[in-house]
Formats: structure tokens, sequence, C-alpha cells
């Protein structure tokens, strides 16, 4: 194993490791019950399969990644992977090995650590250092998967047997070991394919999804309840706040928590969240927990520090509620992806218009853009695994697409007036109100996943004062 440069021993004694082989129980797991998305991984590994025959397809977990020295970053399962397999361990690589009209699925993960060598009590990530792994054994039981050592994997794979693909950017060593058999643009195939299989949700992901946005409320609700010390302190307080409620209901924060208070609410991605939070200002919130099983929220809300908004804040805010109606309402199936975005710019154009802050008519300046100065952003995305789910899915099965049941995606309006716009009002200046809620297509239109959250300007405030006490 490898030793510590200023490691306090320096060595280990014969003895010593002899008696650190003896004397541990049995801790093998048997008799366990397969995962609850068991059967909805071997699923999507069939359609996997049927869409590459004859070939083999590997897809990576990926590895723990420095954080400083000998610090790892918290790791995080690659989408890909935790989606076929429902597993979330570094290291692992689900293989796609074909057979006869299929494929058959084999999983090389870590096995638990070796007592035989005294990995588990010395190599840094042995059991006694960063806690027990499944054998291989529980791991069949659980994934329902044949599992292998994955230290065998990359000599394994490396033998000339047909054509692979691999799903690049997570194991460079695997993408080593096969790349005098890899093409570029077969494997971006690969994981264009596997985006797009994510695209219409099962209803155990719907489920996860509700779970996620389900304690994403209850984080709002508990960062209104202390805003009065983060009026004492910074966003910070508001950051580890929800922070708190995401890692006691779930795995982690979907993403970086947008905090922002006050002008910074105008930054699209404030995540420094180090700025004052004060009274007669915005917070502007954007915010989701992340489930054990790796489904995140996406909600955004705007309130008032003090509970009130003032009469251009409100004047605003209702005007993006507005467009978010609009939006919301054009999410049905067999509309086309677009129409949601379309519906909420012409309301936010026309408001811009009837304020006097841009020259029309409306169809100019939707067709100019004008109103993007202040809009900035597209209105939604597709919600699952990834917070921008389906990100490199065909646009023409996306952004071109149409709506089908089981899509899952935002509709998050917003207008933005930089401090230093001059071309606004300067009592507009430094004013971010975006709305953002989690929609599922329905058979019959759509259900807002986050509609325990209030969202009119009245609601908001009379929610805000029941929490406050």
């Amino acid at each position: 194993m490898k030793q510590r440069k200023n490691g306090l021993y320096p060595a280990v004694s014969e003895e010593l490791a002899a008696n650190m082989k003896s004397g541990w129980a049995d801790t093998e797991l048997r008799g366990l019950e397969p995962i609850p998305q068991a059967a909805e991984t071997a699923r999507r590994r069939a359609a996997l399969s049927a869409r590459f025959p004859g070939e083999r397809l590997v897809v990576p977990a990926g590895n723990l990644r420095t954080r400083s020295n000998d610090t790892e970053y918290p790791f995080r399962a690659a989408t890909e992977y935790a989606h076929l397999t429902g597993d979330r361990t570094e290291d692992g690589v689900l293989v796609l090995e074909p057979a006869g009209d299929g494929h058959e699925a084999v999983l090389y993960l870590m096995p638990r650590s070796n007592r035989e060598n005294g990995e588990f009590w010395l190599d840094g990530q042995g059991e006694l250092w960063v806690g027990r792994r499944h054998s291989l054994a529980e791991g069949e039981q659980l994934l329902g998967i044949p599992c292998r050592d994955v230290r065998k994997a990359a000599g394994e794979l490396a033998a000339p047997d047909g054509p692979v693909r691999i799903v690049r950017g997570h194991d460079a060593g695997l993408e080593a070991a096969l790349a005098d058999r890899l093409d570029e643009k077969r494997d971006e195939e690969l994981k264009t394919f596997l985006s797009e299989l994510r695209l219409v949700k099962d209803d155990f992901e719907i489920g996860e999804l509700q779970k996620a946005v389900d304690s994403t409320v209850r984080g709002f609700e508990d960062v209104v309840k202390v805003l009065d010390r983060a009026e004492a302190t910074s966003e910070r307080y508001i950051e580890g706040t929800f922070f708190l409620r995401a890692r006691v209901e779930g795995n982690d924060i979907g993403y970086g928590s947008i905090c922002a208070a006050g002008p910074h609410a105008t930054t699209l991605h404030w995540v420094r969240n180090d700025g004052p939070v004060r009274s007669g200002e915005l917070l502007l919130l954007d915010a989701g927990v992340e489930t054990h099983t790796l489904y995140t929220a996406d909600v955004t809300r705007t309130l008032p520090v003090n509970g009130r908004y003032s009469e251009l804040q409100r004047k605003i805010y209702d005007a993006v509620y507005e467009a978010q109606e609009a939006g919301i309402a054009a999410v049905r199936p067999g509309a086309k992806y677009r129409d949601f975005h379309d519906a909420a710019q012409r309301v936010l154009a026309t408001k811009l218009v009837e304020w006097g802050l841009i020259e029309g008519p409306v169809e100019r300046v939707l067709e100019q853009g004008l109103q993007r100065r202040w809009t900035l952003h597209g209105t939604g995305h597709m919600l699952g695994m990834d917070v921008h789910d389906c990100a490199v899915a065909r646009t023409e099965t996306y952004v071109d697409g149409t709506l089908e049941p089981g899509m899952c995606l935002t509709v998050e309006p917003g207008l933005y007036f930089q401090s230093d716009d001059l071309t606004v009002p300067e009592e507009y200046r430094g004013i971010g109100v975006r709305i953002e809620d989690d929609i599922l297509v329905t058979e019959d239109g759509n259900r807002n996943l986050s509609a325990a959250l209030p969202r009119a300007a009245d609601e908001v405030e009379s929610w805000m004062a029941r929490l406050k006490g």
C-alpha cells in the first residue's frame, strides 16, 4: 500500500499484519431484495441493446476526482450509468456484451476491501477509512446484473472482439485501454441515444421527481423561517439552510443553489452567495433537492425579504407570474416544445412595450428578440437526473420536438434589470424576478409538481407571514 510521505507509521510489522488478518466477523449480506427501480433499469438496458445490435457498449460510472492533495470531491455517478443500473458507486462500469439477438449485461464493480493484503485498513479507500462496499454477490442481488471485479475490466475489454462504443468523459483509463477501437462520432451517437432515452419518464422516475420537489418545498419553507438570520449574516445562511434539508432528506443539492438577494438576482447563476440580505429587497432563490436515486427538483421563487412586495416589485413580479401562467398553459401532449417558451416571451414583450421600456409593436420586438435584453434566457428545460436533463438529445427530438406524456420540464420566465442598465428608469435597476416550477406532461394536459409552493404575489406574502408566525 502507498505510504504517506509524512505518515507517523513508516512500516507495518509482521506480527501486526498477521493480527489484522484475523478475528473479523462474517458481514456478508444475504437474501437482499432488488432495488426498487430494478425492473425499470432492465427495460432501459433492453432498449439500449435493441438500438445497437452486435456492438459492445461500455458505460462507466466515473472515478473520484481530487479536490486538494489527498482529499476528493464527493462522488456522483455519471447519469447514463446510474440510469441504466441504479448503482451509484465510483469506478463501476456497465458493459453490454453482444449475445445472440441481443446483449448480456455485466457490471464491473470494486469488490469488498481485501483482508489478506491489508487493503481494508492500509489503503486510503479501504473499508476502515471510507466505509464498507457491497460485495460482488451483494451487488448482483441488489442490481440484478452479474458482477465482476472492475480491476480486471480494462484487460478484459481491451481484447479485440468486434465494434465497441463507450460513453466518454468519465473514465480516462478505460478510454485509453480501448483507444485504438473507438470512434468519436460513434461514441457520440451512443451518448445521444442515452440522453433521448430519458426524455419520457417512467412511473418510478415521476415518483422520485415528486419526492425531490416535496423536499425542495420544505427547504424553501426552512429559508423563509430564517430570513432574519440571513439579514444578520449573508446569503450563505440561506444556502446553508437549504443544504441542510437536501442532505437530511436526499443525497445532495441537484446543482449549486442560487441564493441571490438584491441586485444579485439579476445574475442568472449567482452561486457565490456571499452578499448581504436586506429588508426591502428581493431574494431570488433557485434551488433543488437531489434524491438518493439522483433525481433533482429545480424550483425558483422570488421573495420579498421583509415579507411584502413594494409597488414596483409587485408590478414586475406579476408580469413574470402572468408569463409563467401562459407558459404552463401551453404545456400539453402534442404541443410543440417551443410553445411554452413563445407564450411566456410574448407576455413579457407585451409588458415591456406597455411600460415604455422598448418600442413596439410586440411582433417586431419578438421577431428581433429585443425583449431578451431583460428576459435573457430560455423559458425552461427538460428535468430529471440532470437539472438540465437530456442535454445532448438531437435538436429535432428536444427543442424542435413535440411534448409527450411523461416528459418533465421547467417553466421559468424572468425579468432582470441590471444595476448599470441606463435604458430603464433608475427605480427598476437591480431588480430581478424569476418564477420556476417543475411541470409534468400528462395524458390530458400537465401537472405542476411544485404546486405546493405559492406563486401568486398575494399567496406568497400570506405564506411568508404564516411561516414567520
